[in-house]
């Protein structure tokens, strides 16, 4: 199988995926454990896609600016900083780590 033809099987399993939540009784989706454990895994899933996203580079390891910047963005975090300073936080960070010669 080529690549395209991978793409397309992963694109109608991701549809099919969607379609197959309509079927899914409306009592299960009110139920308070269902909305907790949803919320859990979004939450999951969205800290070790910045985590990945942070130290990876291809296959290996990478310590560089981006590490500071999520540094600088988890300490602004922990103030309760707003979003947009959070977000200013770790920009300026790896700007300034960059400039200091953290490629």
């Amino acid at each position: 199988m080529n690549l395209w033809m991978w793409l397309l099987l992963a694109c109608l399993l991701g549809y099919s995926w969607k379609l197959l939540g309509y079927l899914v009784p409306a009592s299960l989706l009110r139920n308070p454990r269902m909305s907790r454990v949803a919320g859990t895994m979004t939450i999951g899933l969205l800290a070790s896609l910045t985590v990945v996203n942070a130290l990876a580079s291809g296959q290996a390891l990478a310590f560089d600016a981006r590490i500071g910047a999520l540094a600088a963005a988890g300490i602004a975090l922990c103030l309760r900083a707003p979003f947009l300073v959070v977000v200013l936080a770790g920009a300026g960070a790896a700007a300034g780590l960059r400039l200091l010669g953290w490629s």
